[in-house]
Formats: structure tokens, sequence, C-alpha cells
């Protein structure tokens, strides 16, 4: 049973951490003490080892600390969908640890047979931890998006969401041109122009962010290529490169 306050000491060996760790969270302002004693010394209540909690997990997650604490002091942060997602991250982590076991084992017992690196990738877990960082790092973009979000009706994300998809559609109907040429990258402007419309400030940095993931996600790959036709989205990244390299970011 924790007590009521706990002490940095108390605190340190509860958790394993350190009280110089403790002492440092609290200079950098992600975990500040619940109040001091009369001696100055640091105290801690139910509700600070609670964002210690947080804190750990999010570590052990490879999240930086400074984008720890822009997920936990953002207005809109839910602790328990958070430790939903935190659990479903770690479960994408053990089965990844798993498979390097799996793969090492095999190593072992039949030696090098052939050169396969695709064990280490780690970009499932990398997507999840991006679309976390969006929700709650209270990011411009997402604070953009939520308002334009709040501002529509109920019916019209589906009717933006299918005019985004009609963009790809005519794109993918351009596929026997260059990734340059001028339809194409008109096509590639529009895109912009209407993520800045619907969603959030569309820059050259983030359109291009976005064209990495339209390939490296799954069900943006699968969305684009069903609505253009198959290789629809490497396509459309290839001409958001072209669309970048022509601009400042």
């Amino acid at each position: 049973m924790i007590k009521k306050t706990m002490s940095v000491h108390e605190v340190a060996k509860l958790t394993g951490i350190t009280a110089r760790t403790l002492h440092y969270y609290d200079e950098i302002g992600i975990l500040k003490p619940t109040g001091l004693t009369e001696a100055g010394y640091r105290m801690y209540d139910d509700t600070a080892l609670s964002r210690l909690q947080s804190i750990l997990l999010f570590r052990e997650l490879e999240f930086p600390l400074k984008e720890i604490k822009a997920i936990l002091d953002s207005p809109d942060f839910d602790a328990s969908e958070a430790i939903s997602q935190q659990i479903e991250l770690l479960e994408l982590k053990c089965k990844h640890i798993e498979e390097l076991i799996t793969f090492a084992r095999e190593i072992q017992n039949k030696g090098i047979t052939a050169m396969n690196f695709e064990v280490f990738g780690k970009s499932e877990i990398e997507k999840y931890k991006a679309e976390i960082k969006a929700k709650w790092g209270n990011t411009k973009e997402y604070q953009e998006y939520k308002k334009k979000d709040i501002a529509r009706n109920g019916g019209s994300y589906s009717k933006i969401a299918n005019e985004l998809l009609t963009i790809f559609f005519k794109l993918g109907k351009l596929k026997h041109l260059a990734p340059n040429a001028d339809e194409v990258q008109n096509g590639i402007a529009a895109i912009q122009k209407f993520i800045t419309d619907n969603y959030y400030e569309c820059t050259n940095k983030v359109l291009s962010g976005l064209g990495e993931m339209y390939v490296g996600d799954e069900r943006f790959r699968n969305n684009i290529d069903n609505a253009g036709g198959d290789g629809t989205a490497v396509f459309v990244k290839q001409a958001i490169v072209v669309y970048c390299s022509k601009r400042k970011v």
C-alpha cells in the first residue's frame, strides 16, 4: 500500500529509478513533487506517482522526455486511453522481441544461410508511436485539425475523405506520365491545398512526411491504391518528392 506522500528516496526504492533522476525530472518540469517539507525535501503523493508510472511506461517505449512531457501536459490527455495505447505498443514490442529471439535461435541451430534484415525493422512500432505523438503531442498541426474537425457537421467527414480519395483517383489515371509532369504536379498541389483547407497547414515538410506515410503505412497505401489502382501510393510519393524538391520547405 502506497503512503499518502513519499520522499525522493522512498520513491527511488519503490520504482528503481535514482534520486538524481527524480531531481532532474523536477528541473525539467516533467514530474514536479507534490510539495516540500519544512527542510526543503521533495515529497510525492499518489497523483505524482501515477504520473511517474506513465512517464516510465513511455520511457520503456523509447519516447524522448520532451515528447512525454508534451503528451502528459496536453489538455486533451486521457490517462485511460493512453494506458490502452501503451499496452498495444508494449504488445508490438513484445512481438518484435519474440521474432528476434526466433530468428536468433534459427541462426544458432542452422547457421547463417541467408541474410535477413527485415526482422530488425520497427516500422509498425514507429508508426503507432507517431499516431500517439500526433494525438497527444499537442502539435500545431493537430490543434488545427481538431478545430476544423469540430467545425464540421456530423455528415461531412466521409464526404471530405471521399473528396481526397477522388484526387488520388485522378492521380492514378496519370501513372503513365513521369512524376514531374505538369498534370501530376498540379495533382500534388491539389492534395496540399485540400489538406490545408480541411485538416491543418500542409507545409512542404508536412507534405513530404505524408508522402512517406502513404507508402509506409499499409492502411494509407491500400486506400490510395484502391482509389487510383495498384502503385498509385508509390507514384504519389515519387511526385511529392519532386514537388517538394522544387520548393522551400
